[in-house]
């Protein structure tokens, strides 16, 4: 529970410090037919997934949450803190720390125990993506690649522990997706996304579509 206190005093901390840099507040909510993360689908039917974030220059500071339809499926509430450090043209290298809480399964948010903490770095080299997490609590480690073609981006990833059948080291988040916007009027349009993910460990697929509002 002190760690979730830490993150987010250093988030106000460096908030203060950012002083004139330009800050904005952004809210949004995302509706899928299924929760899949890393391979992994979380309940069962469409999930809501909401989120809130302050950013400023480029450090960003939010929470964000999935929720599912059905009764008694796994519902998910995170706190989390970036920052983006530039490395030329379409070039970044960005932390993040995350503090994921899952309250459905009757955890309460103010123990230690049910909070897991995962360290992140995502680098971007133009087209090409490439990150890696390790979530503290549980010892796992995950890696991921992307790349952008266009119309289409490719992803594969590669865990151990909870991303796995076995727990141990292989590949579990291959797939495919891509995105679009809707026009509903001349000013006003809804993004839709859509991605096809196997899970080679589990031997797992599934079919994800979105909106975002």
């Amino acid at each position: 529970m002190k760690r979730t206190f830490t993150l987010l005093i250093m988030g106000i901390l460096v908030i203060s410090s950012l002083g004139t840099k330009a800050q904005e507040w952004s809210t949004g909510v995302d509706l899928y037919s299924s929760y899949v993360w890393r391979g992994s689908k979380f309940g069962s039917g469409p999930a809501m997934q909401p989120s809130v974030e302050f950013s400023a220059g480029s450090f960003a500071i939010g929470a964000w949450g999935s929720y599912c339809f059905s009764e008694d499926q796994a519902m998910e509430s995170d706190l989390y803190t970036s920052y983006e450090f530039s490395l030329g043209e379409k070039s970044s290298l960005t932390f993040t720390l995350t503090d994921y809480y899952f309250p459905g399964d009757g955890s309460k948010w103010f123990d230690g125990d049910s909070h897991f903490f995962e360290p992140m770095a995502s680098l971007g080299l133009g087209k090409v993506s490439l990150s890696g997490a390790y979530m503290t609590n549980a010892d796992d480690v995950y890696f991921e690649a992307g790349l952008d073609l266009g119309p289409v981006n490719l992803f594969a990833g590669a865990g151990n522990g909870q991303y796995t059948d076995d727990e141990d080291f292989a590949l579990c988040n291959l797939g495919i997706g891509t995105s679009k916007e809707i026009k509903i009027t001349d000013s006003f349009s809804i993004p839709v996304s859509g991605s096809l993910v196997l899970n080679p460990s589990t031997e797992q697929f599934y079919v994800v579509v979105g909106i975002s509002l």
